[in-house]
């Protein structure tokens, strides 16, 4: 798992190589990945807008930016966390993911929260030893 806190607001993302949903021989790779937000801060906070940015084994980056996550835009009370489970297909058999989340504050101010920078592995990566 792999760990941010900005602002009093927790992201911990878990990755998963999902094989019965990629196909090797045609270049066609896919993760899963739980995020889960925890809002340890002292106010009410809402995700407004999410934008990731992922970067596949060639080092070709795609940003990807909209309103919510998987069609909600949760409201976090203080203590209180939010959990989904999203996927990101990729051409290539590894690459990374990392982004932010716009919240908006019970104060009216609105402020990026960090996801962590987490890796796309499979079991088709060449690993290299230097």
């Amino acid at each position: 798992m792999y760990q941010a806190l900005t602002h009093g607001v927790r992201v911990t993302a878990a990755p998963e190589f999902m094989e019965r949903e990629s196909a090797h021989e045609q270049g066609r790779y896919f993760w899963a990945y739980t995020i889960e937000i925890v809002n340890l801060s002292l106010q009410t906070v809402q995700l407004m807008t999410r934008h990731w940015f992922i970067t596949d084994g060639k080092g070709e980056v795609h940003e990807v930016r909209g309103d919510g996550v998987v069609g909600k835009q949760p409201v976090l009370r203080p203590g209180e966390s939010f959990s989904y489970t999203s996927g990101c297909p990729l051409m290539t058999p590894d690459g990374s993911m990392r982004g932010y989340y716009a919240m908006l504050g019970e104060d009216g101010v609105v402020f990026d929260v960090e996801v962590p920078l987490f890796p796309l592995d499979s079991p088709y990566v060449k690993k290299v030893l230097h």
